[in-house]
Formats: structure tokens, C-alpha cells, sequence
């Protein structure tokens, strides 16, 4: 099984708790918060990740910013815009980018 690293990017902090226990308990998933744009740009270029999660609270500004710099990464970055929805919407939109981890396939 592949295992993912997850970045959630978002102002939220009790959105991005509740996302982060989710996305952890599918064995294999991994989950890192950011809060901070430039912080987070330093992490997307400095460590394989697999997804960027955009959450709620963040500027349009900063979602374009963000969105940019995936453009000038070295390796391809999946891109979730999650602004809700349950457990079972938030598990979809990962398995679409990655449609061999499947359960059952």
C-alpha cells in the first residue's frame, strides 16, 4: 500500500484537527497542518508530498499564491479544495486522486 503525506493548509485550527484525525486513521495516511503560507511553501518544496488540501479561511490571495508555487515544484502535487462535507466526501476526493489505494480494487 502507498502511503500518502497530506499537507492541509487552512486558518481554521479545529477544522484542520478534525480533518488531520480523520486523514490518520486510514493506515498509511499522513498529515501535516499549516497555517502559514510561507511556511507551508518551504515545506511543499522541502519534503514529498503526495496532496495539498486547501481548508477554509484562507484568502483568495493566498490560495492563488499557493497554487502558483506548485507550479515550480520539481514533483507533481495533488490538489484538494475541501471547504466541507463528511468523512466519506473528504476519503473520495483522495481515492480520485489516487484510484489504485481503493479499498477492495
Amino acid at each position: 500500500m502507498k502511503n500518502l503525506i497530506i499537507i492541509l493548509f487552512g486558518k481554521n485550527e479545529e477544522i484542520l484537527h478534525t480533518l488531520q484525525r480523520i486523514i490518520t486513521g486510514t493506515n498509511g495516511w499522513q498529515a501535516v497542518i499549516q497555517q502559514d503560507l510561507s511556511t507551508c511553501k518551504k515545506y511543499l518544496s522541502s519534503y514529498p508530498v503526495d496532496i495539498l488540501l486547501l481548508s477554509s479561511g484562507l484568502s483568495t490571495l493566498e490560495e492563488t499564491e499557493i497554487m502558483d508555487h506548485l507550479s515550480y515544484l520539481d514533483h507533481p502535487i495533488g490538489l484538494i479544495k475541501h471547504y466541507g462535507g463528511g468523512s466519506g466526501l473528504l476519503k473520495n476526493e483522495i481515492y480520485s486522486l489516487f484510484p489504485d489505494l481503493i479499498p477492495g480494487k
